[in-house]
């Protein structure tokens, strides 16, 4: 093993320049490979992170509009959730899949005032899992709890946009809590939280107890959105059949086709997630297949690099033949040299592309964006494992090895006699 080891480092050290420049070709490659899946994984986290203010698990139910007649009734008839729809699925019929529900109503234009300050708003009555459905941040006080909710307390959650509007542009949220808020119809509300929201936000602004907006307003059976978590759908097609399980039992109470998927529209955001998934993998996929296109000019670099060793040497290996070499013996050889060529400056370039993912992660990792007043993270973590660098390596010794095997297969042919007689 020595002696091949020693063969080696000397027909490198003969052709320096030229093995530099192949072997450059090969870092290269393993360094782009190495960047772009760092890119990618970058982009993946940053996605994460981006959209992690709302659970996965959530569906979001609505009516719609029937598109075919049914039961004697014809088509684009309007379809309103109700309250009968909350208990149909808080039932028996989905208790083995959904978790917690929460219908929303909401009353808009309405005019808010506190002190001298006043503001038109939306007020949204919800119910205290709404928090957890979309992890609204509390920046203080509280959120909704089943008291408010049981009392039909008249209570508040305002948005930070707003509290800061009503408190004439301080962020010294703590000061409106405890306090009171008047609305134009004479009802005063206790502010017992504030939430942040983004200014790019143009959904509701003050949460109430439903039941208190409900008493308030009259709002009678007739509900704006059903949310709900659930649990125990793993891929697409669970999810896909259970959103048509559930969509066929509203529709048969609103006395619509079971199939129609217009009259009670779900929006799903785990199959969302799942869409994702799916394109950060495909582009995923993608930044492999170029990296390894890149990394295939080196590899190609090395093979023809080897074909001219082999040509230069024929004398040398028809010598050995002649005195006893064996033919896998010069396969070994001339393998040895293409697996070490391409094992060592893709090592180089392997640690390269890695360092350089660190670098970019110290640099911009925890930077962040303000976007209509929102924190947006254009890249997170964008390293690659320790399972990739693994595989990079085996997939160096495989291209070194089939890289030398041509070269060597034709080194192996050099018949003695012909070889002597070569310049």
């Amino acid at each position: 093993m020595r002696d091949l080891f020693q063969e080696v480092w000397e027909s490198v050290r003969r052709n320096k320049l030229r093995t530099a420049l192949t072997g450059f070709a090969v870092a290269w490659g393993l360094f782009m490979l190495i960047v772009l899946l760092g890119i990618g994984n970058g982009l993946r986290h940053s996605t994460e992170a981006n959209m992690g203010d709302i659970s996965a698990n959530v569906m979001e139910v609505w009516g719609g509009r029937t598109s075919v007649a049914y039961d004697g009734l014809k088509e684009g008839r309007r379809i309103r959730t109700d309250e009968g729809d909350v208990t149909t699925t808080k039932g028996p019929d989905f208790a083995d899949v959904i978790d917690e529900v929460s219908p929303t109503i909401s009353q808009s234009g309405i005019r808010v005032s506190y002190g001298k300050r006043s503001l038109s708003t939306t007020l949204q009555g919800v119910y205290p899992a709404y928090s957890k459905m979309y992890k609204t941040q509390i920046l203080a006080g509280r959120f909704l709890n089943d008291k408010d909710l049981s009392e039909r307390r008249k209570v508040v959650v305002v948005s930070s946009r707003d509290a800061e509007n009503l408190l004439d542009g301080s962020t010294d949220y703590a000061k409106l809590v405890g306090k009171r808020v008047r609305t134009d119809a004479g009802i005063s509300l206790l502010v017992i939280g504030i939430w942040k929201v983004d200014r790019a936000s143009m959904g509701a602004s003050f949460y109430v107890p439903y039941t208190t907006l409900k008493a308030i307003y009259a709002k009678g059976r007739y509900v704006d959105e059903i949310d709900f978590t659930f649990h125990g759908l793993a891929s697409e097609e669970e999810n896909e059949a259970f959103e048509n399980r559930y969509r066929a039992i509203l529709n048969t109470r609103h006395r619509a086709d079971p199939a129609d998927v217009t009259s009670i529209r779900v929006f799903n955001r785990f199959r969302q997630s799942l869409m994702m998934d799916k394109g950060m993998n495909l582009l995923n996929i993608g930044l492999w297949i170029v990296g390894l296109f890149t990394l295939l000019s080196g590899i190609v670099g090395v093979s023809n690099i080897m074909l001219i060793t082999v040509k230069e040497r024929t004398h040398e290996f028809g010598i050995r033949k002649a005195i006893g070499a064996s033919p896998g013996s010069l396969i070994k050889l001339i393998i040895a040299e293409a697996v070490a060529i391409t094992g060592f400056f893709g090592y180089l370039g392997m640690i390269t592309g890695m360092a350089l993912c660190e670098v970019v992660n110290l640099l911009l990792g925890n930077n962040s964006t303000e976007v209509m007043g929102e924190q947006v993270r254009g890249i997170v973590d964008p390293t690659v494992g320790v399972d990739v660098a693994l595989e990079a390596t085996l997939l160096l010794i495989v291209a070194g090895t089939i890289a030398g095997l041509i070269p060597a297969w034709k080194a192996a042919r050099v018949r003695p006699i012909e070889a002597l007689r070569a310049d």
